[in-house]
């Protein structure tokens, strides 16, 4: 794909804060359709990220385009374009949920009627029917979220920038959000997200970006992630329990990262570079030491271990 097809591109996006490094020459592109998901540690340069190719903020470094336009020099082009969900909720509390919906429709120059029709039909999908009349002041802070990115998502822009959108949201709230960025995406819109959930981008995700020190330290699918850290994931399963202490010692010598434990199952999942021998080793010391096994197994690991493989590498170098 060349690069006039890309819907977002950035190229060597640097800025920083006085001393502090918050994007170090980052590239970054999304095609038109698709969902790339944006994760990394809190302090990472995710939101800064979002911030420039909203034209919230301008970059140090680099180029940043959205829909073939430059970020910097065209930036009232640029916000035609786009919605945008951001960590804070932004909403008027002494307008009610749909007031303020209608506001921000008519804002993205939708006509009265297909403002109000779009908004009755946002209500609907992220179950606001019931609250949408009140005042958005006495809306507890996860009814606010939804507003919020019923806001971001109004008007079908070709590009939507979303930090963190279903965060404080309940797993149905999740669900409706994410039933409503599917079909924005089924009819082309191109979504670019942060998320502290990551079974959301491994599930919903085209292209996953893991950034942390302000750089892009892994970009792929999460199946080509999930290779490119050449890890496993080990299972334990006890038949007692009550050797767990005793095991987790014996698993943490074969794992580099402290195992997870369920002490109630006697359960133990561990990361491991190793694959068949780091199995049979662990079953070898483990009968030594005169604990009986119900199952042990190398999984491929989940989002969430590569997150943390590939994060805890950046900063391990960092000190």
């Amino acid at each position: 794909m060349t690069a006039a097809q890309w819907t977002v591109e950035a190229q060597g996006l640097s800025k920083c804060f006085g001393d502090v490094v918050a994007l170090d020459c980052v590239d970054l592109c999304a095609a038109p359709g698709s969902v790339v998901a944006v994760l990394g540690p809190n302090g990472a340069g995710k939101t800064t990220l979002l911030r420039i190719l909203t034209t919230l903020l301008r970059p140090d470094g680099g180029i940043a385009r959205v829909c073939g336009l430059d970020v910097t020099r065209q930036r009232r082009q640029v916000r035609a374009q786009i919605g945008v969900t951001g960590q804070s909720v932004a909403l008027d509390a002494a307008l009610t949920g749909r007031q303020n919906l209608r506001f921000i429709g008519r804002l993205r120059h939708l006509g009265r009627n297909d403002a109000y029709r779009r908004v009755d039909e946002m209500i609907e999908r992220l179950r606001l029917s019931d609250a949408a009349d009140r005042a958005v002041g006495t809306y507890s802070g996860g009814m606010r979220r939804r507003v919020d990115v019923a806001a971001g998502l109004l008007g079908s822009p070709p590009v939507v920038f979303l930090d963190e959108p279903t965060t404080g949201l309940d797993p149905i709230s999740r669900l409706d959000a994410w039933d409503v960025i599917t079909e924005l995406v089924a009819d082309g819109t191109t979504v670019m997200l942060t998320t502290q959930y990551l079974d959301e981008a491994d599930r919903h995700a085209d292209r996953i970006a893991v950034i942390d020190a302000g750089r892009v330290v892994a970009n792929g699918t999460a199946e080509e992630l999930k290779t490119a850290v050449s890890a496993n994931r080990l299972d334990v399963a006890l038949a007692d329990p009550a050797t767990i202490d005793i095991a987790l010692g014996l698993v943490a010598r074969h794992s580099t990262h402290a195992p997870t434990v369920d002490a109630r199952s006697g359960h133990l999942s561990a990361i491991t570079t190793g694959g068949a021998a780091t199995v049979a080793a662990v079953a070898r010391d483990l009968d030594a030491a005169g604990i009986a096994v119900a199952e042990l197994a190398l999984q491929r690991p989940s989002l969430d271990e590569v997150f943390l493989a590939l994060t805890s590498t950046t900063s391990d170098r960092r000190r």
